[in-house]
């Protein structure tokens, strides 16, 4: 932990930083406590709107100056939108630091949102919404967490509909910025070979013009943790393959058993020695793409399993899941798979760690989404500490196939429950 340091700033802004002496490079976040979980259904889509036209101007800096400006120092900017946040980052040499920040900061500060701009952003947007749905994988993805999190503000959309973009207009989209964008919102991330103090001084009055405190009954938040009623959708689609998705809910983020679940879902689905893989894909050839995984927020997760397979063979996949998910009931899972797992994990976060911006992510949304930092230690401990008995306990959460919301997007209707459930 001695690399890493977190501080509040006088306005109220918490930096956290990692120091990494070795590399040339670094890289910055600002990460917002801003997503879909806090958005109504009359503007659904927002954040992610708003998120797009940071990019679209300042009173400083025109949309092409943003980019020219990122392209002069060779740095790498972008930013995404979330279920829970939202995140502006730019990698660049450590000696280009303090510019990279400075195009960030005018953005966030300075954005001016102009109406023409919004006007040509939406129509963006709709065609990013139509790109969605010709991918029919993603398509599958995001209706499946729609059902497994109906009810609760997770089952929003992130990218919202051509319908509510349209009530999106200059004085909404400046409002709704204004009353989320709060200094206590904010976290600033930064990871590289840095100074922390150079870092400190200088963004200690760039927030000034922010509001201080983020109006309590606008707080950023999951919602409700408890679970509803499977559900099942079947979407018919002119394509060439199916795409399966079977979802329910798991855990969230902070949960003392994220490490065993992680295990069991890299056991599962997480490789190409999987047991969804070397089922489905690999004995029975019934599909090119099979996976599992678990996506975990600040108050609650899902396990997803997908695969992709022909029109014919979908009733075959799906009895192929539920052959895993029973055997996994039965027998558990062995020490071999346990170490092997363990292992994969271990050596995925390690490489992460050799990458200033993967560790620029994770300690930011650390702190912002669960209000501290993991060291290296307690992850690899963590993932050292799962046995068999851990895997024991957990696996009800996943093992009964009754309990599983399911999407199938195919070329027709299809019985889907009955497969499931049947």
């Amino acid at each position: 932990m001695e690399n890493i340091k977190i501080k509040t700033l006088p306005c109220g802004v918490r930096v956290v930083t990692e120091k990494i002496s070795h590399v040339n490079s670094a890289a910055i976040g600002i990460w917002v406590r801003n997503g879909a979980v806090d958005e109504s259904r009359e503007v659904a889509g927002i954040s992610h709107f708003i998120e797009h036209m940071m990019f679209k101007g300042t009173h400083k800096r025109s949309a092409r100056r943003i980019a020219e400006d990122i392209d002069r120092i060779g740095g790498q900017m972008n930013a995404f939108t979330g279920k829970e946040a939202t995140c502006y980052y730019v990698k660049s040499l450590n000696t280009h630091l303090f510019e990279g920040a400075d195009v960030l900061l005018d953005m966030l500060t300075g954005s001016v949102f102009d109406s023409r701009e919004m006007t040509k952003e939406r129509k963006v947007i709709c065609e990013e919404i139509k790109m969605i749905e010709d991918q029919p994988d993603d398509m599958a993805h995001d209706a499946v967490m729609e059902l497994v999190f109906k009810g609760s503000p997770l089952a929003n959309s992130i990218i919202g509909t051509p319908s509510s973009l349209k009530r999106i207009t200059h004085p909404v989209i400046s409002a709704y910025k204004e009353r989320t964008y709060t200094r206590d919102a904010i976290v600033i991330s930064v990871a590289g070979n840095i100074d922390e103090e150079q870092i400190y001084a200088y963004l200690a009055y760039k927030f000034a013009s922010l509001g201080a405190q983020r109006e309590k009954n606008s707080a950023a938040g999951a919602g409700s943790q408890e679970t509803t009623a499977p559900s099942y959708r079947s979407i018919v689609k002119d394509i060439q393959q199916s795409h399966i998705c079977l979802a329910t809910r798991s855990i969230a983020l902070d949960d003392p058993r994220y490490y065993t679940f992680s295990v069991l879902n890299n056991i599962m689905g997480g490789s190409m020695s999987s047991r969804f893989f070397q089922n489905i894909r690999e004995e029975k050839g019934l599909a090119y793409s099979v996976y599992s995984m678990n996506s975990a927020f600040s108050t609650a997760g899902y396990f997803n399993i997908y695969a992709g397979v022909s029109h014919d063979k979908v009733a075959q996949a799906i009895d192929g899941i539920k052959e895993e998910l029973d055997l996994l009931d039965r027998k558990g899972v062995s020490e071999e798979e346990l170490s092997m797992s363990r292992e994969q994990l271990k050596s995925s976060y390690i490489f992460g760690q050799e990458n200033v911006a993967s560790r620029m992510f994770t300690i930011g949304k650390n702190l912002l989404l669960l209000g501290r930092v993991y060291t290296e230690e307690e992850v690899l401990n963590g993932l050292d500490s799962v046995s068999r008995e851990s895997i024991e306990a957990i696996k009800p959460l996943v093992c009964n196939p009754a309990n599983y919301s399911a999407v199938l997007v195919s070329n027709k209707k299809a019985a889907l429950k009955k497969m499931v459930r049947g």
